[in-house]
This record gives C-alpha cells, structure tokens and sequence, in this order.
C-alpha cells in the first residue's frame, strides 16, 4: 500500500495510513532479516543456494501478521504449524525459551513431510504475545528413496520421520536427544543437524526484533496496530471482491496421472463471487491419489490465499485479513483433501495444478487486461542422491525446475521461471559440480516451446546432468507431460508439454516416465529434463514484426516455427 492509497470504509475508524504502512513495512523488516540469517547461515544447498525457505510472525491468537517473501506454499505449513502448537501447547503452558518443532500433514497440519517448521513463541512480562516462525526444505527426511519424494509412494510412512508439534528447545537448551533422533532417521544427519539449529537461531533474531519493537512502541500500541493491519487487509480485499461481476466460475485442469500411472486425473474449482465473499468448491476433483500426489488440506489453503492476491490485489499485505473473506471447500477423500495415511509427498505439482484451475476460472471474471494465459503450472523437481566422498553418509541434490510463465494482452510470458506456488532459486552450475559428482551438460531454453500468440508464451528449460560416478540414484516428480497443454487464450497457442529423458554414454535415449523413482546410474549415462513452456495470448498473426525478429534472432523462435504458427514465409523485413 501507498501513503495515499485507498483505505477502505468500516464502521471502526482506522489509524493513520503512513504509520500503518510504517508499521508493516516494520514487520516486513523482521522477516526479512530472519529469512536472510536462515539463508546465509545454512549447510545444505537446498536453503543456501536455492533458498527454499520462508519465516512468518504471528500472533499469540495463532492469526499471520507478516509472512517474507519467500514461498507461497509454505505459507499453509506456517499456518498449520502454529495452530498445531496451540492446540498442543496452550499458550499458559509455554514458557521461556521453548522452541517448538513439527513437519507432519496430519499430525501437525504440515504439507509434506520435507518441510520442517520451527516456532519460537516471543515472551513479554512472561507471557506469550506473538510467535516466530519459519520453514525449510531439507534435502532428506528419510523414507524409502533419497530425497524422501516418490510420485508411487502409497502411504505417508514411506516418506520419512513425521514429526508432530513438539519442543526441541526447552526453556533454553536444544534437546539434544529429539534432535539426534530426528536427524538420525535422514541420509545426512550431520546437515539436518546443523540446519535444523540454522533455523531455531533464526527465529531467535525474529524473536530480539519484534520484543525490540514491542520495546520502542508498548505492546498495547503494537497489539492495536497488528489488529488494525489485519482489519485493512480484509477491508481492502472485500472491496476489491465486491467490484467482481457477481455469479459462479468453472475451470478444469489436469494431472497425468495419479503417480501410480493410469488415467489423468482432474483438478476442478469452482468460484462463487457473491456479495464481498468469495466460495472456492473442489468438488468434481479426482479421488485420493494412490501414490504422492495428494495434496493437505493447508497445503489447498495457501493455493487459494495466493490465487487471491495475485489475482485480485498483488500489493495486498500478507496476514490473516486474507483469509477471511473466503470460503473453502473440498470433499474429503478427494486428491485435494486426501485420508490419512496417504501419501503428500509430491504434492507440489498437484498445488500448482489447483493454481492453475483458480486462474483459468478467473478469467471469467476479470478484464481482459488481467487475463492470463496458462503457465507452465508443474514445478518438476529432480533428485539425485549416492555416496559422500568426504565424510560419512549420503549426499541429496534436489531442484525443482522452472518453465514458461503465460502470456498476458501486453506483454510475453517469462522465461524459464518458477510460477504460482514455488518462488526458490536455481543451483549454480558452479555449485553443483563443487559439491556433487555431477556435470551439467546444457541449461538452456527450448527454442519453440512457448505457445504463440500476439503476446507470447514463456520458453521451458532444458537441464542435463551427466553422473561421474557408477551407483548414482536418480528420481524425479514431474507432469504435464501427457496431458494438460499450458493452453493460450484468444485465439493464443499452447505451450509446448515436458519430456524427460535418460542418455547412455553412447548417446543412445530412453524417454522416462513423468514420476521415476530410485533409478540407478552408471558414470557417464544423463539424465534430461525439458520443462513446459507457458501459452501466448491473441491470434499468432497479430504479433508485430519486430517483436517476431526479435525472438528469432533470440533463438527463442524457430525459422520454421515462424512460417508454420506466425504464417510468415520468408525473412522478416527487417531482419537481414
């Protein structure tokens, strides 16, 4: 929000908007320092390098007062996190000192057993007033493949140790014994030990900035201004919801299959606006999948929170005055609402999906100049995993990969970047081959994959690593590589679907299923992965000359791709 952006009307007279946008700004402040300790003191690659991580405060009362801006899926978790704590801990019971930790989807509200919570509750006179909180990935929770991540996982005790809200830290000291017992049940547990402590000290710099705040302004002054943030939010997300032609809205997507194989399996949304509400309902989505693709029901929330505010109001203040206005639905023993103990593992795909079925229902709703094209709405992650050859244990590389991001009425879709709900960085080449007996043979956009269009669809990457080593295991969670095209809209072209490929040394290829798990390498033999490109927006024969010689000599567009979907026979005039 602006010094003098619009401040919604309400029956409660709101403080000033320049000290509540101080005041967030504050907060914002907060997470940002706790995020970037987090990221600057951690071991592993997954948290250093590609930053897959988030931090949030909240209140006492369990509501979100500021999340980072890190990852929109781990907001869920954040969210499950704190209200598993409560629900186990009553607040009177919390003392000093205490840090709490947790990763499970049923027993602690978790979304995938990787992403592992730590909550440090903020003390003043003794008593608790708000929480710090963050998440991380970690590389390797145990479970029955390196990684902790198969798509034909079956039930959740495949995928690692589930850890439910308990204390790590009890008024003061780490408690070494649960710490030895979570870590020793992971590949690595000498860097899920020093992470995990990573992240119990990152709260603590959370936990100094906001009793440094409570310091400078008084708690009740705090406590009136978090109320008043939250307040705004949802009036300004009311406001924004009563502007939208009024009435009900369809989108279907889909996943390849279940990741046991079979038939594609059906995401579907729909969305009510009525009045200053908005009614989100899955129902018609697939049965619980048999293998990982399920996706928590926190995990479902943060998809919708994020939908919301990237669609309606990217500019919205991230707390709980988002969630209130909306309303969720979702049958039980649906994919987006699974049973335990079903597997969650590789849930993320099937989030970026219901994502992707939000934004398709909204285009019903919104002008034309905030339609988008379907992006690549994947987030494949590869995996590959062997021996240590400096210490003992086993080494975990994993990335999740980027795409094409849809088109829009002016301008292209982006190139080769994350989209929806995962926001974490790439490894450096540098990086891996320091680190892993791996060798990256190409990283490089796909000429052709982006749909066309007036506007353009982003290009998917192409990443290939050679093993050096015989016995590396190589898995992978991937989709849309035999159904759901990144479709285009008016008139606009789809992108280009996913491959997954294996290479001998020799050359020779195997094209890969969208979801191998354990897959044994010997030295020379790769693995390729090419990403999904996003689709364009408006008839091909629309886009402008220059725009088309631009991609061509780019090497984003093909000559013949020129010709066959932009309908131009011969050179651009321009072009030479």
């Amino acid at each position: 929000m602006k010094p003098n952006a619009e401040v919604p009307q309400d029956e409660v007279k709101l403080h000033d908007p320049i000290e509540m946008e101080v005041f967030m700004n504050r907060l914002l402040s907060i997470t940002e320092d706790m995020n970037n300790t987090l990221v600057r003191a951690s071991f592993s690659t997954n948290i250093k390098e590609r930053k897959d991580c988030s931090v949030a405060l909240f209140d006492v009362r369990g509501r979100l007062v500021a999340q980072g801006t890190q990852i929109p899926l781990h907001l869920g978790s954040l969210n499950g996190a704190v209200e598993a704590v409560l629900a186990r801990f009553p607040a009177p019971s919390i003392q000093p000192g205490d840090v709490f930790i947790c990763n499970d989807p049923y027993l602690s509200k978790g979304s995938h057993l990787p992403d592992i919570n730590i909550v440090t509750p903020v003390f003043h006179d003794g008593v608790p007033v708000f929480f710090a909180a963050n998440i991380a990935h970690h590389s390797d929770v145990g479970g029955r493949v390196p990684g902790s991540i198969s798509g034909d996982a079956r039930t959740v005790f495949e995928e690692g140790i589930r850890i439910p809200a308990l204390r790590i830290a009890r008024a003061g000291p780490v408690d070494d014994e649960v710490l030895s017992l979570i870590c020793s049940n992971t590949r690595d547990p000498d860097e899920r030990n020093l992470d995990l402590r990573v992240q119990i000290a990152s709260n603590q710099r959370g936990v100094d900035a906001v009793e440094a705040l409570i310091a400078q302004m008084g708690l009740t002054r705090v406590l009136q201004a978090v109320d008043d943030v939250i307040r705004y939010t949802r009036l300004r997300l009311e406001n924004r919801i009563a502007q939208l032609a009024q009435g009900s809205y369809t989108f279907t997507n889909w996943l390849d299959d279940d990741g046991l194989g079979g038939e594609p399996v059906e995401i579907r949304v729909a969305v009510t606006v009525s009045g200053r509400r908005l009614h989100f309902n899955f129902a018609g989505s697939g049965r619980e999948a048999r293998g990982a693709m399920n996706l928590p029901t926190s995990a479902l929330n943060a998809c919708v929170y994020y939908a919301v505010k990237a669609l309606l109001d990217p500019e919205l203040p991230a707390n709980a005055g988002l969630f209130e206005p909306i309303d969720i639905e979702a049958p039980r023993g649906t994919i987006v609402n699974p049973e335990p103990p079903a597997a969650v593992g590789a849930r993320s795909i099937t989030a970026q999906k219901v994502a992707g079925a939000i934004f398709g229902a909204f285009r019903g709703v919104l002008p034309d100049s905030r339609v988008m094209a379907a992006s690549n709405d994947v987030c494949p992650v590869i995996v590959f995993s062997g021996r240590l050859n400096t210490r003992p244990g086993e080494f975990v590389y994993l990335e999740s990969i980027g795409g094409g991001s849809g088109a829009r009425l002016d301008v292209d879709g982006m190139d080769g970047v994350h989209v929806h709900m995962t926001n974490s960085s790439n490894l450096p080449v540098e990086a891996m081959e320091n680190e892993y007996p791996l060798l990256v043979d190409e990283y490089a956009l796909i000429v052709d994959s982006g749909g066309a269009g007036r506007t353009r669809g982003g290009l998917g990457i192409a990443r290939q690593i050679t093993a050096l080593d015989d016995g590396l295991m190589f898995s992978a969670r991937s989709d849309s590589h035999h159904v759901g095209l990144p479709e285009g809209v008016a008139g606009g072209r789809p992108g280009r679907r996913a491959r997954l490929l294996k290479r001998a040394a020799d050359g020779s290829e195997t094209v890969l299923g969208s979801k191998p798990a354990a897959m044994r390498l010997v030295a020379g033999e790769s693995i390729r992965i090419e990403t999904c490109g996003g689709g364009g927006y408006g008839e091909p024969e629309g886009r402008r000359p220059d725009d088309l010689e631009r991609d061509v000599l780019d090497g984003k567009v093909s000559r013949a791709a020129m010709l066959a979907e932009y309908g131009v026979a011969g050179p651009i005039p321009t072009l030479a």
